[in-house]
């Protein structure tokens, strides 16, 4: 079977193994793995932070930054369509105490207006806005990407507010190969990043959250309430850092993949609509009477595997296992699906 239901299906390959099974390893909780330290001290170096944090997931780095960020009652600011309000199982809730205040914005990018409409007044009836979360690239948006000019507003109005900044970057990577903008900058607009090593960069386990010294301090402590304080995870860790050395540049291959799919796709009686192919997600929408569940039947029948993301609409995400001869072979069967 083709695998397109994520890029979280990747599969480390024999060199990468390699690399894990030769990796010098510690206790992590009292700091003594040398890989673990080798990958955050090289991320925190990567975005211009003083330290980082490595996590099993991107919900765990997310929520941790919330909690660290908040106190019980405070409200954060995100897009409806974002990880954290979407796919966290309402940890904000659970983990901070804290309500969300939801933005309706384009693909999931918010603007500076909307998020300056959105900040509480303070008054005894209403929570406290404190945080506002972006997500890069936006998974639910459809992989669309910010740019550093389009954050640079967000980032003075939340200095200007006192607010603090988070970036959700699980995706960082393949729209900074779109944009060409640097780690350093990126960092410098927010107060923490976190970032998935296990998707298009291929690693099988691990995120990174980035942020100040005290910052990670406290989210250490966060990180081990939750349960994520790991021993010698430095296995992990050697796998996140062959990613970083070596899978970055070749996601321009997987953006490039998909922009080809979805142009494909937008051409099939049986689509609906595309919604604009960023990077290396594609979401679209099939013409009724066809539903998702019913159209991921014909795909799995065709060798393919895809994900619902609505009653209409099916997610088609490229990877790091996703070959050219894999992607041919996938672009002539929905060609054919139209006949």
């Amino acid at each position: 079977m083709i695998n397109l239901m994520s890029d979280t299906v990747t599969q480390p390959g024999k060199t990468m193994r390699e690399y894990m099974m030769n990796a010098e390893v510690g206790d992590d909780v009292f700091g003594q793995d040398p890989s673990i330290n080798a990958l955050e001290a090289k991320m925190a170096n990567m975005f211009g932070k003083e330290a980082a944090v490595f996590c099993p997931s991107g919900t765990m780095t997310n929520q941790i930054a919330i909690k660290v960020h908040t106190q019980p009652l405070d409200e954060v600011i995100c897009d409806h369509l974002s990880h954290i309000y979407q796919y966290e199982t309402a940890g904000y809730a659970y983990n901070a105490g804290v309500g969300i205040n939801l933005i309706e914005g384009t693909n999931g990018k918010i603007t500076v207006s909307q998020v300056e409409a959105a900040i509480k007044p303070v008054f005894d009836w209403l929570p406290i806005t404190k945080l506002v979360v972006l997500e890069n690239t936006c998974n639910k948006g459809g992989g669309s990407y910010y740019t550093l000019d389009e954050i640079r507003p967000i980032h003075q109005l939340c200095r200007e507010k006192n607010l603090k900044l988070h970036l959700d970057g699980a995706r960082l990577f393949n729209a900074l190969v779109e944009t060409s903008e640097s780690t350093i900058d990126v960092g410098a607009l927010f107060d923490s990043v976190s970032i998935c090593l296990s998707k298009g960069l291929g690693a099988p386990v691990g995120s990174v959250l980035i942020g100040d010294s005290d910052f990670i301090n406290q989210a250490r402590r966060v990180r081990k309430v939750m349960g994520g304080g790991m021993r010698q995870a430095g296995i992990l860790a050697a796998a996140c850092i062959y990613a970083l050395d070596n899978n970055i540049d070749r996601l321009k291959e997987d953006n490039i993949k998909a922009k080809e799919l979805g142009n494909l796709l937008i051409k099939m009686p049986y689509v609906e609509m595309v919604r604009p192919v960023k990077s290396n997600i594609v979401l679209f929408d099939v013409r009724a009477p066809e539903t998702a569940a019913t159209f991921r039947e014909k795909l799995e029948q065709q060798g393919i595997l895809a994900s619902s993301f609505g009653p209409q609409t099916v997610r088609m995400v490229t990877h790091l296992d996703y070959s050219e001869d894999k992607h041919q072979e996938v672009l002539s069967k929905l060609e054919a699906m139209s006949h």
